[in-house]
């Protein structure tokens, strides 16, 4: 059990023990007068005047103990308790690569992807815990999985383009994410063994372009082999094809580009881990993609709040205390 404010507590609880010590007091120079005049024996008998006394010095350490469990009631008492609820994760892998400017699309490649995003995003039910990665090369976490909704769709509307792309970076950064722990390729192209995350699905959005990676551990990262990975993990990845298969030209660093969107890319990655394709101008099929996600049960501490409990009981004593006191002696206190 956790306290809010013990001082509080220590506060009531010496106003308790002052009461104990005042009781104790009052109660042996009681005796005292009545050792005084020679009554001590009827007293220690079994007589009315001992039910009384009994009545009255129960209802007085009911009180007492009222106030001390009161003191404990506004210190802000609360338990930790398990709480299980079903939930599941989903990474949205976002291109923030210089082609992702391209305007093939309207007002940009971006800006359409962030939209798909944030629609994606307040489609999603409290039990969906959602991050994001924002990819260039290598790829860059920008919010991990929460189920702060609000806060994920803050961080996409951050993004800004700039960079190159590597799509197995994106994945294995996603991978990451989801098991919170850096995922590579080993040097000799091995890939790891990650576990199995059927409730995680990966969203990509992207125009496809794919600039060769490399890892943390300085293999070269194969898309297909990232693919892979995931697969093994049962992680699926959906991908939203962002751009046009015309194309435009876009300015990188000065040099004037030309760029379209990789369709056969996209589509290779999604059918590789049991994903769908989108285009990003359907957001409406997006909404779907929760549904095929396996939930998972999950299980977290929670705060319960107990000063409630606390004063009931805080009531109960002193209401006993006040009801012996009356009954025992015709007074309150």
């Amino acid at each position: 059990m956790s306290l809010a404010d013990p001082v509080l507590l220590a506060a009531g609880l010496l106003v308790a023990a002052g009461l104990a010590w005042a009781a104790i007091a009052a109660a042996r120079r009681r005796a005292a007068a009545l050792a005084a005049a020679g009554v001590v024996a009827a007293c220690q008998g079994q007589g009315p005047g001992r039910g009384r006394d009994r009545g009255r010095l129960g209802g007085l350490w009911f009180t007492i103990a009222g106030v001390a469990v009161l003191a404990i009631a506004v210190a802000g008492p609360a338990a930790s308790v398990p709480v299980s609820r079903a939930s599941g994760t989903v990474i949205l892998a976002m291109d923030v690569s210089g082609s992702m400017a391209a305007a093939d699309v309207t007002p940009s490649r971006l800006a359409a992807a962030k939209q798909a995003a944030l629609s994606f995003i307040d489609a999603q039910p409290g039990s969906v815990d959602i991050g994001v990665i924002a990819f260039q090369q290598g790829g860059l976490e920008a919010a991990l999985p929460t189920a702060d909704h609000a806060t994920v769709a803050a961080a996409v509307r951050r993004l800004k383009a700039g960079g190159g792309t590597s799509l197995g970076d994106a994945i294995l950064a996603s991978l990451s994410a989801i098991t919170h722990k850096t995922v590579t390729i080993g040097r000799n192209g091995s890939a790891p063994n990650i576990g199995y995350w059927p409730s995680a699905t990966i969203v990509l959005f992207s125009d496809g372009q794919d600039q060769a990676g490399a890892t943390s551990g300085g293999a070269d990262t194969g898309t297909d082999l990232a693919a892979s990975v995931a697969e093994k993990a049962g992680v699926h990845i959906d991908t939203v094809g962002v751009g046009t298969a015309t194309g435009t030209t876009v300015d990188v660093d000065g040099y004037h580009l030309f760029t379209a969107l990789d369709l056969a890319a996209l589509r290779s990655i999604s059918q590789a881990t049991g994903g769908t394709y989108h285009p990003a101008s359907d957001a409406s099929e997006l909404d779907g993609i929760a549904s095929s996600i396996n939930l998972r049960l999950t299980v977290t501490n929670q705060p319960l709040p107990l000063a409630g409990a606390f004063i009931a009981l805080a009531l109960a004593l002193l209401a006993a205390g006040a009801v012996l006191n009356v009954t025992r002696s015709g007074r309150v206190v």
